[in-house]
């Protein structure tokens, strides 16, 4: 199980930098980029809505989920040498 972030897909679509984004939301730039790249852990709802109110979308818009991790993972077992 995965959850993709698709945020810089909505920023791009609004036209709006990180920056921008960071300063209407209310966080950091640094935190806002971990959210980005898909690093963060999780997110407070509060932030998430603040989020869409800015790009004017819905969390369905920035985050998605895929099940494509479980075969990686299945894959990665199959192709582990064992000594």
């Amino acid at each position: 199980m995965k959850i993709i972030v698709n945020l810089d897909v909505m920023m791009a679509r609004r036209k709006m930098s990180l920056n921008e984004l960071a300063s209407r939301v209310g966080v950091t730039n640094a935190n806002l980029s971990i959210l980005k790249t898909g690093k963060a852990r999780g997110v407070r709802f509060d932030t998430l809505a603040a989020v869409c109110k800015a790009l004017q979308c819905q969390p369905g818009d920035i985050l998605e989920y895929s099940d494509e991790e479980s075969e990686l993972v299945e894959y990665t077992n199959e192709a582990v040498p064992v000594d």
